[in-house]
C-alpha cells in the first residue's frame, strides 16, 4: 500500500497560479448564467413535472460539475488550512467567495421559487415517479418554505454570511493557529511549539508534560479571549436577526431542520444524556482514584491511563486501520488506500489548521482529509474517525446524483464513530489485563467525550444564545461562567475547573456552527446499536452500506428506520447509555482485580 504524508492537490490545480484556474472560472460562469438564461423567466416548471424533470436534470449537471466556482474555492480552502496566515491565500479564497456569492444569488430564484408552489402542485410533483431521484430534496425545500424570504432578500443574506459569521469566526483560527510557546516536551527539553503541538502535549503522560502545555494552552486562550469575546458576540447577533427574520422560534431550530432531523428527536436524545450525567461524574471520579488522586484538573480528563502512552507511527496506524477497514468490507479498505495515497495531510506544522476534518467539493472532485498526527493513539483514532467520513462520502459518490451528494451531520457522524469504535474494540481484543484496564479506560475517554461532553456543549449552547438574547452582550467573564457550569454539571467534583478552564471555549470551533454538537452524541449512540447487529450478523454490514450511500436522498428517520432502527423513540436512546454503564462498572470490577483502586 502507498503512504503519502501530504497533499496532492494537482487533481485540482497544479498550483496557486495555474492557468486552468482563469479558465475553469470562465466556464463555470458561462455554464452557471446558461442555466440561467433558460430557468429565470420561465414558471412551467412550476406547474408541469416534466418539465420540473427536465429543470432539476439541468441544475443536477450544472451541481455536478461547476456549481458556485466549488472548485478553486475547494482549492484554495484547502490551501489555507495548511497555512492560515498566509494574506494572499486568504485574498484567492475571498475573491473565488465572492464569485460564487454572486453566482449563488443569481441561481436560487430557482428553489426559492419550486419551493413556494402551493400545497396542491407539491403533491403532484411529489407522485409524479419519474421525479422519484428528487423526491427528498423537493421535499426539504417543501419544508423549509416557511422560513424562507423573496428573492432580493435572501441575496442580501448570502451577501451578509461572510463579513457578519465566517470573516469572524476566521479571524480567531487564525490569531490561535499562530501562536506557539515555549513548553516542556516529553525528552524533558524546553521548546519552542505550534499551538497543534501544545494541544497534544496536554494529554501526555509525564504530568511535568501536561502541566506546562496546559500553562502555555491557558496563557494562549488568556491573550486571545478578548478578541473571541467580540467574535462570539458578533456572530450571536448575526445568529439572532436571522431567526427573526425567518421565523424560527427556538435558536437550535434552523439546526434541527438544516440536518433534516425534528426538534422532539433531538430534545430526547439530549434530555435522556443530561438525565445520565451521573454515569460521566462517576467514570471521572474511577479515573481519579486510578491516578491516586482526590480530583483531576481540569486538562487531566483525557490523558491515558497505563502503558497506552506508546507511540503509533502513521504506518502503524495506517496498517491497523486497514485491517479492520478489510475484516468489515473490503471496499472499506479498498477507499481508505486511496486516501493514504496523497489524500491525507498527515502532520502538524506552524500555520495549519488545528484539530482534523476530513471534506469534499463536487461530487466529481477527490475527498480530502486533514489530521495533526502525532502517534498518540488518539490520532490513531482521529484517523479512523476522519476515515469514517472519507468511507462514507465515497460511497455516497459511487450511488447518488449531484443533488443528493452530502450528508445532514444527523447521518454523517455515525459513519465516524461506527469505524472509530471498531478500531478501538480491535485493539481492546488482545490486550492482557493491564492492557485492557487501560484500553477500557480509553473507551470511556472516547464515550463520555463524545456523548456526555458534546451534550454538555449543546446545553451551554442553548443557554449561552437565550443569555445573549436576553442581556444583548455576553463578557467573556459571563461567558466562561456559562461554560464552567456545564462542565461542571458532567464532569462532577472529581475533576477540578482550575483558573483557566473557564475560557476554553474559545477555541471550541463547533460552537461557531452553532448546535453541531448534538451530532457526536446521536452518532455514536446509533453506531453503537449498528454495531451490535453487526456483531450479531455480519451480513448486517450491507445494510450498513446502504446507509453509508444514501448521502440526502432520504429523511435520517427513513434511512434509520430501514435498518430497523427508530430513533423517534425515547428508549432508543437508552441501550446506549446503558452499555457505557456496564462498561465503567466492568472497569471499576478488573481495576479492583489488579488492586489499582
Amino acid at each position: 500500500m502507498k503512504v503519502k504524508y501530504n497533499w496532492n492537490l494537482t487533481p485540482l490545480f497544479k498550483s496557486d497560479n495555474d492557468p486552468k484556474i482563469e479558465k475553469l472560472r470562465a466556464s463555470v460562469n458561462r455554464h452557471s448564467n446558461a442555466f440561467i438564461t433558460k430557468w429565470a423567466n420561465r414558471s412551467d416548471y412550476l406547474t408541469n413535472p416534466k418539465t420540473l424533470k427536465e429543470a432539476l436534470d439541468d441544475y443536477e449537471a450544472w451541481q455536478k460539475n461547476w456549481g458556485e466556482g466549488s472548485q478553486e474555492w475547494y482549492y484554495f480552502h484547502l490551501r489555507k488550512s495548511l497555512n492560515e496566515t498566509s494574506p494572499k491565500i486568504k485574498a484567492r479564497l475571498n475573491k473565488i467567495q465572492e464569485f460564487g456569492k454572486k453566482i449563488e444569488n443569481d441561481i436560487q430564484f430557482f428553489t426559492i421559487k419550486i419551493a413556494k408552489t402551493d400545497k396542491k402542485t407539491q403533491k403532484k410533483f411529489l407522485s409524479y415517479k419519474p421525479l422519484l431521484p428528487y423526491k427528498h430534496f423537493l421535499e426539504r425545500l417543501f419544508v423549509h418554505a416557511e422560513h424562507l424570504l423573496s428573492e432580493p432578500e435572501e441575496k442580501l443574506m448570502n451577501l451578509k454570511a461572510d463579513p457578519a459569521h465566517t470573516n469572524w469566526v476566521r479571524m480567531t483560527n487564525s490569531f490561535i493557529s499562530k501562536e506557539e510557546r515555549t513548553v516542556l516536551t516529553e525528552p524533558g527539553k524546553k521548546t519552542k511549539k505550534n499551538f497543534s503541538d501544545i494541544l497534544s502535549l496536554l494529554s501526555s503522560s509525564p504530568k511535568k508534560v501536561r502541566d506546562s502545555a496546559a500553562d502555555a494552552f491557558n496563557d494562549i486562550m488568556q491573550v486571545n479571549v478578548e478578541i473571541a469575546e467580540n467574535e462570539l458576540n458578533s456572530i450571536l447577533q448575526d445568529k439572532k436577526i436571522n431567526d427573526d427574520l425567518r421565523g424560527y422560534k427556538r435558536p437550535d431550530s434552523a439546526r434541527h431542520m438544516a440536518d433534516d432531523m425534528q426538534t422532539d428527536v433531538v430534545d430526547a436524545l439530549t434530555s435522556t444524556v443530561t438525565n445520565n450525567f451521573k454515569i460521566s461524574a462517576d467514570f471521572y471520579k474511577l479515573k481519579a482514584k486510578l491516578f491516586g488522586v482526590e480530583k483531576l484538573e481540569y486538562h487531566e480528563r483525557n490523558v491515558p491511563y497505563g502503558k497506552i502512552a506508546k507511540k503509533y507511527t502513521y504506518s502503524e496506524a495506517v496498517t491497523l486501520a486497514d485491517k479492520v477497514f478489510s475484516n468489515l468490507d473490503q471496499n472499506f479498505s479498498d477507499i481508505f488506500r486511496g486516501f493514504v495515497n496523497g489524500r491525507i495531510d498527515v502532520y502538524p506544522k506552524t500555520g495549519k489548521t488545528g484539530g482534523a476534518y476530513c471534506t469534499y467539493g463536487l461530487l466529481t472532485h477527490p475527498t480530502y482529509s486533514l489530521l495533526n498526527y502525532t502517534e498518540k493513539l488518539n490520532d490513531v483514532l482521529t484517523l479512523a474517525h476522519e476515515m469514517g467520513h472519507g468511507i462514507n462520502f465515497e460511497l455516497i459518490k459511487a450511488s447518488q446524483n449531484a443533488i443528493n451528494f452530502g450528508t445532514t451531520i444527523a447521518t454523517t457522524e455515525v459513519a465516524s464513530t461506527f469505524m472509530e469504535d471498531f478500531v478501538l474494540q480491535e485493539l481492546l481484543e488482545k490486550a492482557g489485563d493491564n492492557l485492557r484496564l487501560a484500553l477500557m479506560v480509553m473507551k470511556l475517554d472516547t464515550d463520555i467525550s463524545t456523548i456526555f461532553r458534546q451534550v454538555a456543549f449543546y446545553n451551554f449552547e442553548k443557554e449561552l444564545h437565550a443569555e445573549f438574547r436576553k442581556v444583548g452582550y455576553l463578557s467573556h467573564q459571563a461567558i466562561g461562567a456559562l461554560f464552567k457550569k456545564h462542565m461542571m454539571s458532567y464532569m462532577g467534583p472529581a475533576v477540578e475547573q482550575n483558573e483557566g478552564s473557564q475560557n476554553w471555549w474559545v477555541y471550541v470551533s463547533h460552537f461557531r456552527s452553532f448546535f453541531y454538537v448534538y451530532s457526536y452524541a446521536s452518532g455514536m449512540l446509533i453506531a453503537k446499536s449498528l454495531q451490535a447487529s453487526v456483531k450479531d450478523d455480519p451480513e448486517f454490514i450491507l445494510k450498513v452500506k446502504g446507509f453509508l450511500s444514501a448521502g440526502l436522498s432520504d429523511s435520517p428517520k427513513n434511512i434509520f428506520a430501514k435498518l430497523g432502527i427508530d430513533i423517534t423513540k425515547r428508549q432508543f436512546w437508552i441501550p446506549g447509555i446503558e452499555e457505557i454503564k456496564t462498561l465503567l462498572d466492568e472497569t471499576e470490577k478488573l481495576a479492583t482485580k489488579l488492586g489499582k483502586i
